[in-house]
């Protein structure tokens, strides 16, 4: 199991730089070419919405991306430190006012990661939460010598 660790400024300019990696690894780890454009779009989306809930929360901390190749898949796992709510409550610290428009496009974010992504996986918590996505692979081909 190979993993590719990112980590960066939550600044909008260097969404696009994860993309290009997320695209280079899958591809090497056997993403079918015509899924590509996906995988960039997803990761694009899950950087930016991190990126977006890390200025709005003042947090200085990096976003992480994990890009992990596994034996028949590929996944990529987008983490941030914002507090997120938990069921039933709001986030610590959320106050009365746009609250519900961040909301609003939090929840847009992930219907577009899940349009996109066939299996995706969110965990949130105060603490941070994470998007995590996976495609299946292909091992190279092999030719006989």
């Amino acid at each position: 199991m190979a993993t590719v660790e990112l980590r960066f400024s939550a600044l909008p300019e260097h969404v696009r730089t994860a993309r290009l990696v997320a695209a280079a690894v899958a591809r090497r780890a056997g993403v079918d070419e015509a899924v590509l454009d996906e995988v960039r779009l997803a990761v694009g989306e899950a950087c930016t919405r991190a990126v977006g809930l890390h200025q709005n929360g003042g947090i200085s901390a990096p976003v992480k991306v994990l890009l992990i190749e596994e034996e028949k898949q590929f996944s990529i796992e987008v983490g941030d430190e914002a507090p997120h709510a938990v069921p039933g409550g709001r986030a610590p610290g959320d106050g009365p006012g746009d609250a519900d428009v961040e909301t609003e496009e939090d929840e847009m974010g992930l219907a577009v990661i899940s349009g996109l992504v066939d299996d995706v996986e969110v965990s949130a918590g105060e603490h941070g939460g994470s998007i995590r996505m996976r495609w299946p692979t292909t091992p190279p081909a092999t030719f006989p010598v």
